[in-house]
């Protein structure tokens, strides 16, 4: 399967565009990565829990959008995104995005 942020992709021809395709995770704050971050708020520097936190739920949310992807038929995926919402002051969702397409080579 080819994801990617552009519209096109290299010495391929999109044959067919299934549609949104989409894949999302809903995380929580851990305790022990909570605490430490507020001693780096303090303190400065990185808040590597929550950067650790944030890749890992980028991951899982574009292996779901793959699936989905699959699920449609698609071969590849075009002009895929991410987004961040907060659910509530302790969850955030990940939300991956693009265009399910089937493709051929040139």
């Amino acid at each position: 399967m080819l994801i990617t942020t552009t519209e096109n992709i290299a010495r391929k021809n999109i044959i067919e565009t299934l549609g949104l395709v989409r894949g999302c995770t809903v995380q929580t704050k851990h305790i022990g990565r909570d605490i430490m971050a507020g001693l780096k708020t303090i303190i400065g520097g990185e808040l590597r829990g929550y950067t650790e936190l944030l890749e890992e739920a980028r991951e899982q949310a574009l292996n779901r959008l793959e699936e989905n992807a699959k699920a449609m038929g698609a071969d590849a995926v075009v002009n895929l995104r991410f987004t961040t919402s907060t659910i509530t002051a302790v969850a955030s969702e990940i939300l991956a995005f693009g265009t399910a397409v089937r493709i051929e080579d040139v």
